[in-house]
């Protein structure tokens, strides 16, 4: 099927996807780029592929073909790709591994993306996720994940009720704290844990702090007072990968 007008009744809807409420209404996303939507298809959550006319891009999915414009209206971006994808959102996992990392009030995307990547590099089974924390289906959240996130599980709920639960089962509460915090470098690790990551501006809430069982803080020189917290938690993770 081929598609040129801007009016058409399927991109006005495809449209809708740009704007939080219609994802969370529909179950869907948009995806920009040939690699994003193979990492989609790679997870089974590809839905359609949205492809710029005569360009060569086969899968067994249905195909709309559609112009330039089309896509410079439905892209996040100024340059717009010659692939885009509908994808559908991942369910909850109810299923939570070893390894979990629990994001408290993350409110830029492209921290949040970065810290998806950076979970799936270093071995987290499992991010949960504060309501109140960025969308995990924002553009760019989706950009700076590279696909990422299609294959890690992914809790969004209440994080103080979720950690009260693997405290029951015998997770260990890391939290990250320059004060009274060990050097994640010789920290020793319980098998069982979950590292929690806070707002970029706020740190950790203090209701969360108070369940942290241990603190762990990365040296730095005097020069620096702070990390940006996709860094911090980039470190923090292969450190603790490491051990």
């Amino acid at each position: 099927m081929l598609i040129t007008s801007i009016h058409n009744e399927h991109i006005k809807e495809l449209e809708k996807l740009k704007e939080k409420k219609y994802r969370d209404q529909t179950g869907l996303f948009l995806v920009e780029t040939k690699h994003l939507a193979i990492e989609a298809y790679r997870a089974g959550l590809l839905k359609e592929l949205i492809i710029e006319q005569n360009e060569i891009f086969p899968m067994d999915v249905p195909i709309t073909y559609v112009s330039k414009e089309i896509l410079k209206k439905l892209s996040s971006t100024s340059t717009p790709p010659k692939v885009m994808a509908v994808v559908k959102k991942k369910e909850n996992t109810k299923e939570i591994g070893e390894k979990v990392l629990i994001l408290d009030r993350i409110q830029d995307p492209g921290n949040l993306g970065t810290i998806i990547r950076s979970a799936v590099a270093f071995n987290i089974d499992t991010i949960i996720c504060s309501k109140d924390t960025v969308d995990f289906y924002n553009p760019k959240v989706v950009r700076a994940s590279q696909g990422m996130m299609f294959h890690i599980p992914i809790i969004i709920s209440d994080t103080e009720k979720m950690i009260h639960e693997l405290k029951q089962k015998d997770y260990k509460i890391i939290g990250t704290k320059v004060t009274n915090g060990e050097d994640v470098r010789k920290a020793a690790i319980y098998s069982h844990f979950a590292l929690v990551i806070g707002n970029e501006g706020q740190g950790i809430s203090e209701i969360i702090e108070k369940l942290c069982d241990q603190f762990l803080y990365i040296k730095m020189n005097g020069n620096c007072e702070s990390l940006n917290a996709s860094v911090a938690a980039s470190i923090l993770l292969y450190e603790i990968s490491n051990k």
